[in-house]
């Protein structure tokens, strides 16, 4: 039987794979909350700061330390769960969840295992072509993060192989909240894509709520994804596999596509699914085993006995309610009616993360339909051919928005606005202040457009008695002679205007 690297079966296509399983996903989202102190110490937390620098007692988990709950997470957590329709639970405490290794100094993590702060939620997630997907969610608790392990030696950062490794506790202590899905069924062949919409729409709700930076990349927000085959969407659920700490909306979707694809050829090799934790690779999009999965009695949980319940009042959790921002799907309804964008117009604003840039343009003065051709046509090519986001582009919302009033103006036309693009791209100053650096400005005065057109006309006699005949046709190449002449300065316009009353 031919075997992949990591040792399953010949992968099945994932087409096939879909054709013949029904697919059935679980994710379970850990956000760093971004508070400025630990979940249960004062130790300040910020990324990137010196090796073990920020830690206390009861951070390292050192005899005679005693916890207490950080309110800010407490707040967090109720705002995270508001936002995602749970109910906010009345009374809810911490437990022990036991386990040993090296990046838990004490042995076991606080976390909240049968009284969770926040259940029984849903989320509705928009794929790329309109198609709406509610996930509902079983439950959001929090708890606190476990520290850093660097291997050194080893291949790709692991382990195996390394010659030593240490241990970072910053993290250690971190405020988290888990948000855990029930099963999500009936996404069929879109499962990859309904996990990647999932995952970046609990980002971007994480982002508005300020609750954390939500930087994938720094691991503020990672996700664990479980799959599992089945025979029919009538069948019971099949075992599953959890593949830890996916940490980019792409590999979260080629995580869930490999996983179809291998438990599909160890299924019809006649073989059983062994119920593991899986490690994701990036370079190819494969997983491979990591330890066989514990189920919440091998963790023995039992109420941490140095923390009090959390008992939030029903006017607290009404009052963060209240100061709720608008949430992303909420607003960008509402920006769809306003601008007056066709759906896929605007699945693309959103799919290309222009929607902040374009809100800012249109509040800096430009038209909806103006900020999106912007946006969404030049910027977006080079963009594209920088190899950055749109973001990153050194370029304002406010300055696309002066740039569109010289446009309007009259100053300069969409010709002359991609030179002034150019300037203000390579740091030269404000479109206005290109404009003038480099004399841009359309030229408006009749005197020297009427010598340009002169001189096209006298270099083109065989167009100009076409013209004269009635044949309007040839007159853009006298436009275009005069356009040359003005390098791109002139009105065309006003050009074909006065090439007209000549030639008359």
């Amino acid at each position: 039987m031919t075997t992949t690297t990591h040792g399953t079966p010949a992968l099945v296509s994932y087409d096939d794979a879909v054709r013949r399983y029904d697919p059935v996903i679980g994710i379970e989202v850990h956000v760093e909350l971004g508070t400025r102190t630990k979940m249960f110490c004062p130790a300040e937390q910020s990324f990137g700061a010196e090796p073990n620098t920020q830690t206390t007692p009861v951070s390292l988990g050192l005899p005679g330390a005693l916890p207490v709950v950080n309110g800010t997470a407490v707040e967090y957590a109720i705002r995270i769960g508001l936002a995602l329709n749970c109910q906010i639970a009345e009374s809810c405490r911490f437990a022990r969840k036991n386990y040993f290794y090296p990046d838990v100094p004490k042995n076991f993590q606080t976390s909240q295992y049968d009284e969770p702060i926040a259940f029984e939620g849903w989320l509705d997630v928009e794929l790329e072509d309109g198609t709406v997907h509610r996930v509902e969610i079983e439950r959001a608790h929090m708890e606190e993060d476990a520290g850093k392990n660097t291997h050194v030696g080893g291949s790709a950062g692991r382990i195996h192989g390394a010659e030593y490794s240490l241990v970072d506790y910053n993290r250690a202590g971190v405020p988290l909240v888990e948000i855990v899905t029930k099963p999500i069924t009936g996404a069929g062949e879109r499962a990859p894509e309904v996990a990647r919409a999932y995952v970046q729409a609990l980002r971007d709700i994480f982002r508005v709520l300020d609750v954390s930076e939500a930087r994938m990349e720094r691991g503020n927000v990672r996700a664990d994804v479980n799959l599992s085959l089945r025979a029919t969407p009538e069948s019971p659920l099949g075992t599953r596999t959890e593949t830890k700490n996916v940490n980019s909306f792409r590999s979260v979707e080629r995580a869930v596509r490999y996983e179809v694809s291998r438990q599909a050829a160890i299924l019809d090799a006649g073989e059983t699914v062994i119920q593991e934790t899986r490690h994701f690779h990036e370079e190819d999009g494969s997983t491979s085993p990591g330890r066989v999965k514990s189920d919440a009695e091998d963790y023995r949980y039992f109420p941490e006995p140095d923390l009090v319940p959390v008992a939030p009042s029903r006017e607290w959790v009404e009052e963060i309610r209240a100061t709720l921002p608008e949430l992303p799907q909420a607003r960008h309804r509402r920006l769809h009616d306003e601008w007056g964008f066709a759906d896929a117009e605007m699945r693309d604003v959103v799919n290309a993360g222009a929607l902040d840039l374009i809100e800012a343009t249109v509040a800096a003065g430009a038209t909806p339909a103006a900020a999106r051709k912007w946006w969404m046509g030049e910027l977006a090519r080079r963009a594209k051919q920088d190899e950055v986001e749109l973001a990153d582009l050194a370029i304002t919302p406010a300055q696309i928005g002066e740039l569109q009033r010289l446009v309007d103006s009259g100053r300069i036309n969409d010709k002359i606005a991609r030179q002034v693009l150019d300037g203000v791209l390579a740091g030269e100053g404000d479109p206005e202040a290109v404009v003038v650096a480099r004399g841009l400005e359309v030229v408006s005065d009749d005197g020297p457009l009427l010598e340009a057109i002169d001189a096209a006309l006298a270099a083109q006699p065989d167009i100009v008695e076409k013209v004269r005949g009635g044949n309007q046709g040839p007159v853009g190449a006298i436009i275009g002679a005069v356009m040359k002449a003005t390098k791109g300065q002139a009105d065309a316009k006003r050009v074909r205007e006065l090439v007209l009353e000549r030639i008359g």
